[in-house]
């Protein structure tokens, strides 16, 4: 795999840390977070502010931690 921004590495070492991928970083694992980000990006309406952004993902991270 190519080197990725510091931004996409902080997000595959969280998720790594968090349990996800088997304890190492995989392309399944690179494709789910994709796909999360992209729905968590869709759910958010173009008109918002950055910190309502921030908002809303940071609610729905808690939402899962939560489960």
């Amino acid at each position: 795999m190519t080197d990725l921004s510091p931004a996409a590495q902080s997000v595959i070492n969280a998720a790594v840390e968090a349990g996800g991928g088997y304890g190492r970083a995989t392309p399944v694992l690179h494709a789910r977070i994709a796909a999360a980000l992209r729905a968590a990006a869709d759910g958010c309406d173009p008109d918002w502010l950055a910190l309502t952004v921030l908002h809303h993902l940071h609610s729905i991270a808690d939402e899962l931690e939560a489960q």
